[in-house]
C-alpha cells in the first residue's frame, strides 16, 4: 500500500511533465482513496476500462489519455459525467500522463515499441516538440518494408498500413508513436528509409512516396499500450502493491 500523494510525487520526479506543453493535465485528474494498493492501466480511460477496474477493485486507474483536454467543453455532462461519477462512485483515482510518457527514455512509448520492434535507439529526432518526442534509430539487419511490416504485424498484433516509397530496404528508421504522421518531414531531413507513426493522414501518403520514405501506420492505440504497462510494472515493483494492464481493444 503506498499514499496517493507519495505515488504522484514519485511518478511528477520520474516524468517531469513540468517540462512538456501539452493538451492536458498531466498527473492525478480525478481524486480517488488516498491509499493505493490496486493499480488498474490501460491506455485510454474509457466508460470501458473504468467498469473493469471497478471489477477489478482497483483504487487507481493509470493511462495515457486521461478524459481532461484542453479546448474541451468545461460542462461535465454526458459521457464525461457518466466516467467521472463512476470514478468517484468508487473512490478511485484517474491518473494520467499523455506527452511526458512518450518521451520517457526509459518507460517511455517510443522506446517501449523500439525494444519490440528489434530498433537499436541512436537519438532523438529534432523539431518534434520540447522536450523531443520523436526518435531515430537502426534496425539489427535490413529489411524490405513488406518484411518489416510483418514484424510489426508479430509484435503489435494487427497488420500496420504500408506506403511504399521506393525499391530500398529499411535499416535506418524515425518514428513516434500516436498521432505522429506529420513529423514526416522532420524523419526525412534525418535520411531515414521509414518512418513509423500510429496513424496516416492523406498528405501523409503523398509526402512519404514523393521523398521516398516508406511509411508505417501501425496504429495509435496499438503503438501507445506498452509505456502505461511499463510504469504499471515499475510502480508494482517499487511499492510493492498490484497492477493489472488492461487491454480495451481499439482498432485506430
Amino acid at each position: 500500500m503506498v499514499e496517493q500523494k507519495t505515488l504522484m510525487r514519485v511518478l511528477d520526479d520520474l516524468l517531469q511533465p513540468h517540462l512538456f506543453k501539452d493538451y492536458c493535465p498531466n498527473g492525478l485528474q480525478v481524486e480517488g482513496h488516498s491509499q493505493i494498493e490496486n493499480i488498474v492501466s490501460g491506455v485510454t480511460a474509457s466508460q470501458q476500462l473504468i467498469d473493469a477496474a471497478i471489477e477489478q477493485q482497483a483504487d487507481c486507474i493509470l493511462v495515457h489519455h486521461g478524459i481532461l483536454w484542453n479546448g474541451d467543453s468545461s460542462v461535465i455532462s454526458g459521457i464525461k459525467k457518466n466516467r467521472i461519477k463512476a470514478l468517484l462512485d468508487h473512490d478511485i483515482n484517474l491518473i494520467a500522463y499523455h506527452l511526458p510518457l512518450d518521451a520517457h527514455s526509459g518507460m517511455g512509448n517510443n522506446v517501449q515499441l523500439a525494444a519490440r520492434l528489434g530498433i537499436e535507439v541512436i537519438g532523438p529526432m529534432a523539431g518534434t516538440g520540447t522536450p523531443e518526442l520523436g526518435m531515430v534509430g537502426l534496425l539489427t539487419e535490413p529489411l524490405s518494408v513488406e518484411a518489416f511490416g510483418l514484424r510489426v504485424e508479430h509484435a503489435l498484433g494487427r497488420p500496420p498500413q504500408l506506403i511504399n516509397g521506393g525499391d530500398h530496404a529499411i535499416k535506418k528508421i524515425a518514428w513516434c508513436t500516436g498521432a505522429a504522421q506529420g513529423f514526416i518531414e522532420q524523419a526525412c531531413h534525418y535520411g531515414v528509409d521509414a518512418y513509423l507513426s500510429g496513424e496516416i493522414s492523406e498528405p501523409t501518403v503523398h509526402i512519404a512516396r514523393e521523398s521516398g520514405v516508406h511509411y508505417v501506420a501501425a496504429g495509435h492505440h496499438a503503438t501507445e499500450r506498452y509505456g502505461v504497462q511499463a510504469l504499471g510494472d515499475y510502480l508494482a515493483l517499487t511499492f510493492d502493491i498490484k497492477h493489472q494492464f488492461i487491454d480495451v481493444d481499439n482498432p485506430v
